[in-house]
């Protein structure tokens, strides 16, 4: 590989710009995929292993990962309980259906009679059945309250759901990004291990030549020794990022892959740009980010709770109608039954539970202002990662500012030493400082451009952008 291919090759790279509207667009369809899955059955590519045949794309991977990504399949799972949750929570207020028999038998000695001529009073056989129907008219405040318990927790629970989203998302991001960078990693090691058996292939020439040393030739072996280990661990890098990103889309890997896993990726390191200022990414992570979402939906549960606790001092009424059968108290025979409907209300009142009702009446106060802390104290700590995460992007933004024209001045520096060289008014140690200034020089480009990437996407998630808005 030339200077020229490897120049042609990073300027490509840098004047291929990713298109950010497919990718948002393959991410917005990704959601709503995975919003309209049915919650009682997961999707059925999460029990296959078949690696993609295609380059992956970068919007390819985060639909993937929310498809399969076992935090995502937990999250689902954990609707579904909140669904059951929901459920339990109306109970109180819908009417509940009841039956209820039951048999008895005395010893007749243990029964009192009383037998006029032609009727007995008391039997020591006795059975009933009632079926009876009870609807709850007043409990305290418990039964609007269950109301908005239910709301609440549906709510949450999809909140909840957002942020497993939205950790999906950066995690899916960063595995990406990850494999990008051992690619380019990869193919700067490559060229410099070209350039310096270029460099030994050359001084050979010469030393057979008798025109240089043989200090030179065993100065280029050691240079190309040193580089070559630097080739093996950005492969091997590779290979380990590759791996990392496969478990984040839920991919088993096959037992018969022994190293290198058969993974293509199409999209590119790049630097799109992106602006906002800090103030307003604040007010941003403040307004939409889920956690924080959450929190608030939290604290209203337990202000629920607080009423539900005080429900207790006060009387519970229900309202009641069924029908009801059993056997006659006036004759021996079993099978002389007696029914008829009946219909009443009941009244239920505690005057006095061992101060049980004032405890969780204190814990549920106690739990009630514990969320109200907890909620401060994410929105601090929200704000620090969002301070954290635009200070981290700006410094990623100025580093690869400084590094726009140093690969193309080290590649002309290179030329000029080598041309030095050539014309005897240079050295050896001149063109081996280049061709090691302008590794140095490419593997910083690329780290520059990764950490750009990962900054972007770490605000973007800070800043709560990579969550889809609930509809």
């Amino acid at each position: 590989m030339s200077d020229n291919s490897i120049a042609n090759e990073m300027d490509a790279r840098q004047r291929t710009k990713w298109s950010s509207r497919h990718a948002r667009l393959g991410f917005i369809l990704a959601c709503l995929m995975v919003f309209g899955l049915p919650l009682g059955a997961a999707p059925a590519a999460s029990v296959t292993n078949n690696f993609i045949p295609q380059p992956l794309s970068l919007a390819d991977a985060v639909n993937l990962a929310l498809q399969r990504n076992p935090n995502i399949l937990r999250a689902q799972k954990d609707l579904e309980v909140a669904q059951g949750i929901i459920i339990q929570t109306r109970a109180i207020a819908i009417p509940k259906l009841n039956s209820v028999g039951d048999f008895s038998a005395a010893q007749p000695s243990d029964v009192d009679t009383l037998s006029v001529p032609g009727i007995t009073f008391g039997t020591d056989e006795n059975w009933a059945s009632q079926l009876k129907l009870v609807q709850s008219l007043y409990e305290g405040g418990r039964i609007l309250s269950a109301f908005r318990v239910a709301r609440l927790t549906k709510e949450r629970s999809m909140l909840d759901y957002q942020t497993a989203i939205a950790n999906t998302v950066i995690d899916a991001q960063v595995a990406y990004y990850d494999v990008l960078l051992a690619v380019q990693q990869i193919t700067v090691q490559e060229a410099s291990v070209e350039l310096l058996t270029r460099e030994l292939a050359d001084t050979t020439r010469r030393y057979d030549a008798g025109t240089v040393p043989r200090f030179n030739v065993l100065r280029a072996e050691v240079e190309l020794a040193n580089a070559r280990p630097k080739l093996i661990r950005a492969r091997n890098s590779y290979r380990i990022a590759k791996n990392n990103l496969v478990n984040q889309l839920g991919f088993s890997v096959p037992r018969e892959t022994l190293e290198d896993i058969p993974l293509k990726l199409a999209g590119k390191l790049e630097a799109e740009p992106y602006k906002i200022e800090l103030p307003r990414a604040i007010a941003l992570a403040l307004e939409r980010r889920t956690e924080l979402g959450s929190l608030r939906k939290t604290q209203a549960l337990r202000g629920e709770d607080i009423i539900n606790a005080k429900s207790t001092y006060k009387p519970s009424i229900q309202a009641f109608g069924g029908y009801d059968v059993h056997n006659s108290a006036l004759s021996q025979d079993l099978s002389n039954e007696k029914h008829g409907w009946i219909a009443g209300v009941q009244l239920t009142w505690s005057l006095f539970d061992g101060r049980r009702t004032e405890g969780k009446v204190m814990e549920a106060t106690a739990l009630h202002e514990r969320a109200g802390v907890e909620l401060d104290d994410a929105g601090r700590r929200i704000e620090l990662e969002v301070r954290t995460a635009y200070s981290n992007f700006i410094e990623a933004e100025e580093v690869l500012k400084s590094q726009e024209k140093v690969v193309e001045e080290g590649e002309e520096a290179l030329r000029l030493a080598r041309a030095r060289n050539e014309a005897g008014t240079g050295t050896q140690l001149d063109v081996l400082s280049a061709q090691t200034a302008l590794t140095e020089a490419r593997t910083t480009q690329i780290q520059a451009l990764h950490d750009y990437a990962v900054a972007r996407a770490r605000l973007e998630r800070a800043i709560g952008m990579n969550v889809p808005t609930p509809q």
